[in-house]
């Protein structure tokens, strides 16, 4: 089976012999927050932020997000720090809009089973990261690919951010077999995402470790210049300074894994 490499750019691919490492704040709420992200992000030599614009949040009553302004800046802070952007689409209408500003399109894990919406991203030249279900199975999990593929889109990176178990002690549980298992059986590259699997910004440095050691081939990970005071999951959301510790830790799974950070 020959693995995919997906390219963001001529210089940007994930799934190859570096590990992608991406790094933003869960939602944008302003500029000055996303610029303080970007820079750091620039400063630490990594290429690609995150960011949510259209948040899905389990409450109508929090914050759902900036919208196109929270794209806007998403994409005037990557530009400015040469960096690619990667954004959630909520639903088919947002498809084009979260495609004219990021260089990824992000599916969510509520979203993994949307079939309108990954048809909709199938028919996209962007490359597309499709979360898994919180309460899906592998074999759904790459059911799901199947709808993206056959329209035509065959750059799917794939991101475990945890499953929903019998355990109350984290908000997910990071499943690294299916890390190791969609290495070995999947052509595409896979993502840990230890934010959303632990809900916690004491175990995702950790969980990032496991799950490069499990081998991901790169980790989704939210920071925020002060996660106490974050819109939405600062509970889950690294400091700037754990940010860099997140780096250097990484950096040394990464070389013992045989890869570097990219």
């Amino acid at each position: 089976m020959k693995k995919k490499e997906i390219s963001l750019s001529p210089d940007i691919t994930i799934g190859g012999d570096a590990t992608s490492l991406i790094l933003g704040p869960c939602s944008v709420e302003s500029y000055e927050q996303t610029r303080t992200v970007g820079a750091l992000i620039h400063k630490l030599g990594l290429k690609i932020i995150r960011g949510g614009a259209f948040k899905p949040r389990t409450s109508p009553h929090a914050f759902q997000g900036l919208g196109e302004e929270g794209l806007e800046i998403l994409r005037a802070v990557a530009d400015e720090f040469d960096l690619l952007v990667v954004s959630e689409a909520l639903g088919v209408e947002h498809v084009p809009l979260i495609a004219k500003y990021a260089d990824m399109i992000q599916i969510g894990s509520r979203n993994m089973q949307h079939f309108p919406l990954l048809w909709a991203v199938g028919e996209q030249e962007k490359p597309v990261m499709l979360k898994r279900g919180f309460m899906s199975t592998i074999e759904e999990w790459l059911a799901a690919t199947e709808h993206i593929s056959t329209r035509g889109n065959e750059q799917i990176i794939l991101c475990e951010r945890g499953i929903r178990t019998f355990e109350t002690a984290t908000r997910n549980t990071l499943d690294t077999s299916a890390i190791s298992l969609l290495k070995q059986t999947c052509p595409y590259p896979v993502l840990g995402d230890p934010s959303h699997a632990t809900g916690r910004a004491d175990l995702v440095i950790p969980a990032a470790r496991a799950a490069l050691a499990a081998g991901a081939d790169g980790l989704l990970v939210e920071i925020h210049p002060n996660p106490l005071e974050a819109l939405s999951d600062g509970a889950q959301s690294l400091t700037l300074a754990q940010a860099e510790e997140l780096f250097d830790e990484t950096t040394r799974i990464a070389i013992a894994m045989g890869r570097s950070i990219a």
